[in-house]
């Protein structure tokens, strides 16, 4: 029998202490090296006897990986993992120290505290508890926390699967990331597992031109052709197209609201989730969105070249589509790069894996329901799909409906509540010992 209160009673401090490493990661291996964390990850799990490997994929890009032994031999393993990079945070738009993991009003603020420092205390809680009590889990668990996940994963998770593959041996499954965390409809909780994220292209727009005098005509102009180009990325109607994931959520709102689902209704079951409306509705369509501009650099110089940055998110099975409307869209005369580009992942929710995810959920909240739904973002499970691992967004936690948790993610004031963590290492500590 699996005692949870020693996992309970440290995830909170396990959490504060990683917050309290600043791990900020601008991109581009500009970062503050995750490297601490993960020394610090690895130090917890040596007091439980269980050794890790720190891999780094660049000084200071730290990945640890650690396996603890299944009791059956013949089951495949499960990998684990979280990330130990946080998006920047400027620290005047706080109302407290984002790299402090204060302890206030019932929740712990700090960036990382949603993502994903939290899940990161929550598996290492779990592990810890479980060691700590000779218990042995069914299957083989990798246990993975990587670098730079925040820009795409270059030092991090794709790092890890293209040069240490054999760390995952025998894997086929996986969790991490966004997903197991519940929403209120109409008084009602549900669980929304990840079975899907879109598929992410990071594009480099370049137009070129004719630099010249600003006083000049000049009908050869980068900046012109660029700004043409990426209003109509911009705007571009992309059509509606449900994935199975959200389509099967849209009908279980349907079911518990009593909303017929039709394609009119669609933003009235939206709406019934809430806040949680900012992750599902963008998974109904393709997006191109322009994110910055880069041109010139005098009033009366026109440039030769002009740089447009967009981030496109794309459907399962669309992608090549969508790069091939992009370049359409774009024109003649701009050139299109991907900076970082990753497949739509679309996994079945009718698995024995997804079976005990409920089997866990509902063994500590039994009246609640529980729903697969797509991510708009993105997780390291594509670099895991690159070793053909299944993976899924399981990182439970029940929360309280006056939080906009989506908000929290990259978000000002990023909180979460501490009643949140310990239910979360509850449910995985349970899902990790029978999975």
């Amino acid at each position: 029998m699996f005692d949870f209160s020693t996992a309970e009673d440290e995830v909170t401090e396990l959490c504060r202490q990683l917050i309290r490493i600043d791990t900020q990661n601008w991109g581009g291996n500009k970062a503050n090296p995750e490297l601490p964390a993960a020394e610090l990850i690895a130090s917890w799990l040596s007091e439980v006897d269980l050794k890790s490997e720190i891999v780094e994929s660049s000084p200071g890009r730290a990945n640890l990986v650690a396996r603890v032994k299944g009791s059956d031999p013949e089951a495949p393993a499960l990998v684990v993992h979280g990330h130990t990079d946080v998006v920047p945070a400027a620290a005047e738009d706080w109302n407290v120290d984002p790299f402090e993991g204060v302890v206030k009003d019932g929740l712990l603020w700090g960036r990382g505290a949603v993502d994903m420092k939290n899940m990161d205390a929550m598996i290492v809680a779990s592990v810890r508890a479980m060691l700590r009590q000779g218990l042995t889990p069914r299957r083989d668990l990798v246990i993975a926390f990587f670098a730079d996940e925040e820009a795409g994963g270059n030092y991090g998770a794709r790092h890890m699967v293209r040069n240490r593959p054999e760390l995952f041996s025998g894997a086929t499954e996986a969790i991490s990331e966004v997903g197991g965390y519940s929403v209120d409809v109409r008084g009602q909780r549900i669980y929304l597992i990840q079975t899907a994220e879109k598929g992410l292209a990071w594009l480099n727009l370049v137009a070129h031109g004719t630099a010249g005098h600003g006083s000049q005509r000049n009908d050869d102009n980068p900046v012109t052709r660029l700004a043409a180009a990426i209003t109509r990325i911009g705007n571009h109607p992309w059509p509606q197209e449900i994935p199975l994931a959200t389509r099967k959520l849209l009908e279980g709102v349907s079911e518990l609201t009593g909303i017929e689902f039709t394609a009119e209704t669609i933003p009235q079951l939206l709406a019934e989730l809430g806040s949680v409306e900012k992750f599902v509705a963008p998974t109904l369509q393709n997006t191109s969105n322009p994110s910055f501009l880069e041109a010139g650099y005098k009033h009366n110089v026109i440039p030769g070249t002009a740089t447009a940055y967009v981030d496109c998110r794309t459907l399962p099975g669309q992608h090549e589509d969508v790069m091939l409307k992009i370049k359409e869209l774009a024109g003649e005369g701009i050139d299109i790069t991907a900076e970082d580009e990753g497949e739509a992942l679309e996994s079945p929710f009718d698995t024995p894996l997804v079976a005990q995810m409920q089997k866990s959920l509902l063994a500590d909240d039994p009246s609640a329901n529980v729903l697969p739904y797509t991510l708009s973002g993105g997780t390291d499970n594509k670099s895991m799909a690159e070793l053909g691992i299944t993976g899924y967004g399981f990182a439970p936690l029940q929360l309280t409906g006056d939080l906009d948790f989506p908000a929290m993610f990259h978000g000002v004031d990023e909180r979460v509540p501490i009643s949140a963590l310990k239910f979360g290492t509850r449910v995985l500590g349970d899902f990790l010992m029978k999975a």
